[in-house]
């Protein structure tokens, strides 16, 4: 990998978040399945629908570059997501491990509100105006998506949880 201009750098981190949300789409059902909390299998669909929203603006993207969309393996996102696998194989109290499902979608977030508030003020800076819309529209969808499973982890996990 090479990094001459910030041009190069946009195209490899649009490249890795390709990557990341297109595995995002795949991880989703299994988390949603494997939630036994109403509202964090709701909270998981939903977000499904918009992560392929998000698959779709970051195709917008590519093309506004003139570029064609290809991955970048995103080995951070294959980390978070090992995370939320061995959270939906654990044993004991469901609502415990619905806070641990929790957990590792949170860390998910986090790394996507990260990495599209990176690419938007890549894309601010190399005056591509459009395309920073585009990319703040999905990373204030990352923000509510945050906000949406605090809540449901305060209000309908942790709250029916002992704290034992």
């Amino acid at each position: 990998m090479t990094f001459e201009t910030l041009n190069d750098l946009f195209l490899e981190q649009t490249q890795d978040l390709y990557d990341a949300e297109s595995r995002l789409v795949e991880a989703l059902p299994k988390m949603a399945e494997g939630a036994k909390t109403r509202e964090l299998q709701q909270a998981f669909r939903n977000h499904l629908k918009e992560t392929k929203v998000h698959v779709t603006r970051l195709e917008q993207v590519f093309e506004a570059i003139d570029e064609k969309p290809k991955k970048k393996t995103c080995h951070a996102m294959k980390g978070l997501l090992k995370e939320g696998e061995e959270a939906l194989e654990a044993e004991g109290d469901e609502r415990v491990r619905d806070a641990a499902l929790i957990a590792a979608a949170q860390r998910v977030e986090h790394y996507e509100i990260a990495s599209y508030g990176t690419l938007r003020a890549l894309a601010e800076h190399l005056d591509m105006p459009d395309v920073a819309k585009l990319l703040q529209q999905t990373l204030d969808e990352e923000g509510e998506a945050d906000k949406k499973l605090t809540s449901i982890c305060e209000e309908n996990v942790l709250a029916k949880v002992g704290r034992a």
